[in-house]
């Protein structure tokens, strides 16, 4: 095995609690729950999952050190990504929210796991992240590093996709409520789009 026991206890505890973290992810996992249905978060889950795969790829590419060297290319990804999260947030707040629980869910799980996918692929923050995060695990005596790093980031990608799981039962439980109230589902839209804005203000107003 290329990486140390103790390497690993270290990189997983600290894994564990940057996951556990609410972050955009979590949240973008809510409120798809919340709107949808378990099956949905899910769904949004694995395309989080998706997304953050990519991200590693590019990360072994060494393309975050091209979106560091050029913060113009890192702004118009990440306004791009906001772009996505107002029109998200605009299809929430504009549906009558009228939810079902049956096959309108299974009908809409690609779409949750394509809004999650591109959400994340959009989020150039994750890169720089994975980019600062991860190579500090990475110690060339342990065999090859670009094995390592891949192995670190997988791990560090099942990980926050179980916790967001969670999160998508935990959430999911309420959309229960909404099969058939209609008044109720209209507030949980509402919620759903300030979600949605909130996220697009920290992708927006963040520093990079």
């Amino acid at each position: 095995m290329p990486i140390e026991p103790a390497d690993l206890a270290v990189f997983l505890t600290a894994s564990l609690m940057l996951n556990l973290t609410p972050g955009n992810d979590m949240m973008f996992v809510l409120g798809q729950s919340v709107k949808s249905g378990v099956r949905a978060g899910i769904a949004a889950s694995l395309g989080i999952a998706t997304g953050s795969l990519v991200h590693l790829g590019l990360v072994a590419l060494g393309a975050a050190v091209v979106l560091a060297k050029y913060p113009l290319l890192f702004d118009a990804i990440r306004y791009a990504g906001v772009a996505y999260l107002l029109w998200l947030a605009w299809k929430a707040w504009s549906s009558d929210g009228k939810f079902t629980m049956g096959e309108h869910n299974r009908a809409s799980a690609f779409t949750a796991w394509r809004d999650g996918t591109l959400v994340n692929v959009f989020n150039p923050k994750v890169i720089v992240f994975m980019f600062a995060f991860l190579p500090p695990f990475v110690h060339p005596e342990n065999g090859n590093p670009l094995l390592q790093l891949l192995i670190f980031g997988a791990l560090f990608n099942i990980g926050g996709t179980l916790i967001n799981f969670l999160a998508a039962v935990f959430a999911g439980s309420l959309a229960n409520a909404l099969d058939g109230n209609l008044s109720l589902s209209r507030w949980f839209a509402r919620f759903t789009a300030a979600v949605y804005l909130v996220l697009a203000a920290r992708l927006a107003f963040s520093e990079r």
